[in-house]
């Protein structure tokens, strides 16, 4: 018995989530869409066509086209062919959810900008699946993939990101990651919690939680393999003196209404707003206080 259906797949561009590593994390939406879809586009063919081997969909004739990294504009015309003609593609890529650090983007916009339908099967994401086993906070997050292999242009854009009050998730490859670590204790200091991990839901998964300079240690002289996401937590609140608040406060204050220099000096100084915007009302109604608009 088949887990997927046959049937006709709704015309437009289908960005299908598939498995990061254990084959059956697959969902029953992304084989149906496999194998109902009118053609297939694939960062990889070969990896597509391993998979659907292994869950038994059939190509059955359909057209399975390349789109990658160095695809252009005739590949995705191609693809743009069988939308306009009111077909449907399902798009993958190596693995993993399309466009998050992987090929689509342009793809994407140019089929919405050709008026049609583009749609989402969601499923299997490193980043999700990292920041559900990296025992960091995950209210909030931000992604920023892979940084610059070269070690200034690497530091500066994590001297960029180091006061972020989210936690933070980057991809690197096992032949950098070492450097990376290095670079963020570095920036970052020995003492920022970091996790890294390894190789997620394969069989030799592995992550490791620590400090910086804990992470740093656990690694040295390892030849680590497999995919990696590295996730570093969030910035911890710096001390802020009640007279910087008020100085930072009067200078927003003279060039915007006091609700927004609430809001730009909370983001700032890494403060709750509502203390920042109880700190501007007790500003405002003091008498020496002449220079916030008040508004």
């Amino acid at each position: 018995m088949t887990n997927f259906e046959t049937r006709p797949v709704a015309p437009g561009l289908h960005f299908v989530a598939t498995p990061i590593g254990t084959a059956r994390d697959i969902t029953l939406r992304a084989l149906d869409l496999l194998a109902g879809a009118d053609a297939l586009a694939a960062e990889d063919t070969r990896t597509l066509r391993k998979l659907m081997e292994i869950h038994g969909v059939p190509l059955n004739g359909r057209p399975l086209l390349a789109y990658h990294d160095h695809s252009g504009a005739q590949d995705r015309a191609r693809i743009l062919a069988v939308l306009e003609g009111g077909g449907s593609v399902a798009y993958v890529s190596e693995a993993g959810t399309p466009l998050v650090a992987d090929p689509g983007y342009a793809l994407g916009r140019a089929a919405i900008a050709g008026g049609h339908k583009v749609l989402a099967a969601p499923g299997a994401s490193a980043v999700l699946a990292a920041l559900a086993v990296s025992g960091l906070p995950t209210d909030r997050f931000a992604f920023a993939g892979f940084l610059p292999p070269a070690k200034t242009q690497r530091e500066t854009e994590i001297a960029a990101l180091r006061s972020l009050s989210f936690t933070l998730v980057l991809y690197e490859s096992p032949k950098r990651v070492h450097e990376l670590l290095a670079s963020l204790r570095d920036v970052l200091g020995g003492e920022r919690q970091v996790a890294l991990c390894r190789e997620l839901t394969k069989r030799f998964e592995e992550v490791i939680r620590g400090t910086t300079s804990e992470v740093c240690e656990a690694i040295e002289g390892r030849t680590l393999k497999g995919e990696i996401v590295v996730l570093v937590g969030r910035a911890e609140t710096e001390e802020v003196s009640g007279a910087d608040l008020e100085t930072a406060l009067r200078d927003a204050m003279r060039r915007m209404r006091m609700k927004d220099a609430a809001t730009a000096v909370a983001g700032a100084l890494g403060l709750p707003r509502r203390e920042v915007y109880q700190a501007a009302l007790a500003l405002e109604k003091r008498p020496d206080d002449a220079d916030g608009d008040g508004s």
